[in-house]
């Protein structure tokens, strides 16, 4: 009897053991990536605005075949000073005239709460004036030179100076239509807003050549 209990207190061992063999400690999680280990922070996305504009335009022309652009803006955020001519969020005003309307359109790259949605999103519809000066239609074969190359006049028209001094310097463009002289502008500003600018430079954005100082 002894010896019977004893082998099956072996038998009851060796089960044990082959069970928490089989068992196992659980794996540690390998590298983070996509689907594997933690989940990781959404990535900020920054833009150049000619490449935000293209996805803005598509966008537009599934709201109106006939959408035309008006005005293209870079909005300041967070963690983004917008130099180099890119930034995380841009805004694009199109106009349609068999619609009689114009409608805002917004590219954010940011999952942010305070930034408007990731993606492309739109805004509501408004009455068309083609005699506002404001919202003047421009052609999209004017846009030939991007917002990073405008960055790159305006550093050589005083806004070296002004990043020497302030890294962080704020920096956003606007992209508008200049009816006296018949051509499409980008205008970079250093500053947090127009009425607040440091310096406000002016390139073409059809050649990429300086136009001028604008204060």
């Amino acid at each position: 009897m002894r010896k019977i209990s004893a082998v099956l207190l072996a038998l009851m061992g060796a089960i044990v053991l082959l069970t928490g063999c089989e068992g196992g400690t659980p794996a540690k999680p390998g590298p983070s990536g996509p689907g594997l280990g933690k989940t990781q922070e959404p990535v900020t996305l920054s833009s150049t605005g000619r490449e935000a504009f293209q996805k803005l335009y598509a966008t537009a022309h599934m709201w109106a075949p006939d959408a035309r652009p008006y005005r293209l803006q870079s909005d300041l955020f967070k963690d983004s000073s917008g130099a180099g001519g890119k930034a995380v969020i841009w805004r694009a005003g199109f106009a349609s005239a068999t619609r009689r309307n114009i409608k805002a359109f917004v590219w954010s790259g940011s999952h942010s709460e305070d930034a408007p949605s990731f993606g492309v999103s739109s805004g509501t519809e408004d009455t068309y004036n083609p005699s506002n000066t404001s919202t003047q239609v421009f052609d999209i074969a004017f846009l030939k030179v991007d917002s990073d190359k405008a960055f790159e006049v305006a550093q050589q028209h005083g806004g070296d100076k002004l990043m020497k001094q302030d890294p962080k310097q704020p920096v956003f463009y606007l992209l508008s239509w200049n009816p006296k002289q018949n051509s499409l502008l980008w205008h970079v500003v250093y500053g947090t807003s127009e009425a607040e600018a440091k310096l406000r430079v002016a390139v073409n954005a059809t050649t990429g050549e300086f136009e001028r100082v604008e204060k």
